[in-house]
């Protein structure tokens, strides 16, 4: 499995920093964000390194968004979103690819 040893999210995958894990297989992670601005912040990301558009390029986006809304549903059976952030306009903070799954209340037009 690709990792980076300097890309915190690689770190979780090889538990070498902590994280509040809520779902993980052979192929995928999901953490608890630290960010807080709503209820519920999960990240869904790929154990693998990868970049955001090879993530969403390549067939493995299918059985990333099967998980992102199995989440979804379970942690915020009233409703959530899932986003994607590219680049650091898009206010992408992390090169290793992720999905953002949130909710917990009723989110407005933007979160």
């Amino acid at each position: 499995m690709s990792s980076n040893s300097n890309c915190i999210f690689c770190q979780i995958v090889a538990n070498e920093s902590p994280a509040r894990v809520r779902y993980l297989d052979e192929e995928i992670i999901v953490i608890v964000n630290k960010l807080t601005w709503v209820p519920l912040m999960l990240l869904v990301m790929p154990k693998k390194h990868m970049r955001q558009s090879e993530m969403w390029e390549s067939g493995f986006m299918n059985r990333m968004g099967e998980v992102a809304v199995d989440m979804g549903w379970s942690f915020a059976p009233n409703g959530f979103r899932i986003l994607s952030n590219f680049g650091r306009d898009g206010l992408q903070s992390q090169s290793h690819a992720h999905l953002h799954v949130i909710g917990g209340m009723a989110l407005g037009e933007y979160a």
